[in-house]
């Protein structure tokens, strides 16, 4: 593991993995970098991967007070650690995050987008502007589970008693212990809403995945910001859902980013 620190103090950590053109991963809601390690490793055979945890996550820090431009910031540390420019890899959130930072003007090279999560159509309510606000103060009494199940219902759009059938599962303290990051990705992903003009001002070429068994809105999410980014190139996964296969998801990002 190794660290760099962000321009408020945070110290951000991450795994190095291989040599070559470098590629940053950013990991979604609910998640750190163990979920995508097992891509980083496959990667790793023909770029070096810088495979790290979002602040708060894991073993990182975070600061006194979250905005959506200290995570613009971490990227902004790493990409300076690997010499000023990388690809950047982001998951579901992730890579809504890494859409923004793009926009913001980092360097960067080239950017490969799993299935961010916006809703492109009616077909589903959208969460309020006080979601974060809410999400945080569910976490600051300490009702985490309440947290949890609020993103999942009214961010993510799981059915309720879906979310109640996994209230016993084996992962469920696992994201417990992250609920405090969710208020972080509700301000990240907003209502939802395709961000079509700070999109189009991309200009880096832009791959964007989905599954192929994946449900219709994140489908329909994936082709509108592939036709919405200036340079962007969509690529359904056969056989793949929301989960990362790393073998799957490797071999089509490997082929993208060496053009």
């Amino acid at each position: 593991m190794k660290t760099v620190t962000s321009a408020d103090g945070a110290t951000i950590a991450f795994d190095e993995f291989g040599a070559g053109p470098p590629v940053l991963m950013a990991a979604g809601a609910f998640n750190d970098r163990s979920t995508t390690e097992p891509l980083a490793r496959v990667l790793s055979t023909d770029f070096m991967v810088v495979n790290y945890d979002r602040r708060g996550r894991g073993d990182s820090g975070d600061g006194p007070e979250y905005a959506v431009e200290r995570e613009i910031e971490d990227l902004a540390a790493l990409l300076a650690h690997v010499g000023g420019s990388a690809a950047v890899f982001g998951y579901s959130s992730g890579a809504n995050l890494v859409l923004k930072a793009a926009a913001s003007g980092l360097p960067i090279a080239k950017l490969v987008l799993y299935e961010p999560p916006f809703v492109v159509d009616d077909s589903r309510p959208r969460p309020g502007p006080d979601m974060s606000a809410r999400l945080a103060a569910l976490v600051a009494a300490d009702r985490r589970g309440e947290a949890v199940e609020l993103f999942q219902t009214e961010v993510i759009g799981m059915p309720a008693q879906v979310v109640a059938q996994l209230r016993d599962a084996p992962f469920r303290a696992g994201m417990e212990a992250i609920a405090h990051t969710l208020a972080y990705d509700a301000l990240i992903v907003g209502d939802l809403s395709l961000p079509s003009a700070l999109i189009a001002s991309i200009t880096a070429p832009a791959l964007v995945l989905d599954g192929e068994d994946s449900p219709p809105v994140m489908r329909d999410a994936a082709r509108a910001l592939a036709d919405t980014l200036p340079s962007g190139h969509l690529r359904s996964l056969a056989g793949q859902g929301h989960a990362i296969e790393p073998d799957a998801t490797a071999s089509v990002m490997a082929k993208f980013l060496s053009d």
